[in-house]
């Protein structure tokens, strides 16, 4: 791998290790086994560098779950992705902390905004999406509570038998 490389791999393991907030530059450096110049160069900032590494941390986890679940039953489609919410909890949870500094930063909002026009597409939409956000909403702070992808599902076909 080269240096760009090894710093996507060091930003993807700062954020699963120590989140988005707690990186740093000398951490991601220091993960990558590259100087902190390097982060500059190849990325312009330390935001640039942790928003493509969390961009493709969920591209990738978004595959491995098309691989593990190719069925064609919604329920365990949902379960998969609500699964992930536990497997997956520090990448979630970094996802949060990137929204939070998107507010802030609009390289950080356009990173993340392309990533969520992409989620639309891979997930058939602007509700899929809506809901994948509201249910890891609720899996990362009421776990006991959340909905497993049978009730999402029958909810939905309640819901669409109301409209």
């Amino acid at each position: 791998m080269g240096n760009r490389e090894d710093l996507l791999a060091g930003a993807k393991r700062c954020l699963i290790e120590r989140g988005w907030a707690r990186t740093t530059v000398r951490d991601i450096a220091s993960a990558a086994g590259v100087s902190h110049a390097a982060i500059g160069y190849h990325f312009g900032s330390k935001d640039a560098l942790l928003t493509q590494a969390l961009v493709e941390a969920v591209d990738e986890l978004g595959d491995e779950l098309a691989r593990r679940t190719p069925s064609d039953e919604p329920e365990q489609r949902w379960q998969a992705l609500i699964d992930s919410f536990t497997t997956h909890r520090a990448l979630w949870v970094a996802q949060l902390e990137a929204a939070v500094q998107a507010e802030r930063s609009p390289e950080v909002r356009e990173h993340l905004a392309r990533g969520q026009r992409e989620g639309r597409e891979g997930l058939g939409g602007s509700v899929p999406l809506a809901l994948l956000t509201g249910l890891m909403m609720q899996w990362l702070l009421d776990p006991e509570h959340a909905p497993a992808g049978a009730d999402v599902i029958a909810e939905l076909r309640s819901l669409a038998t109301q409209v």
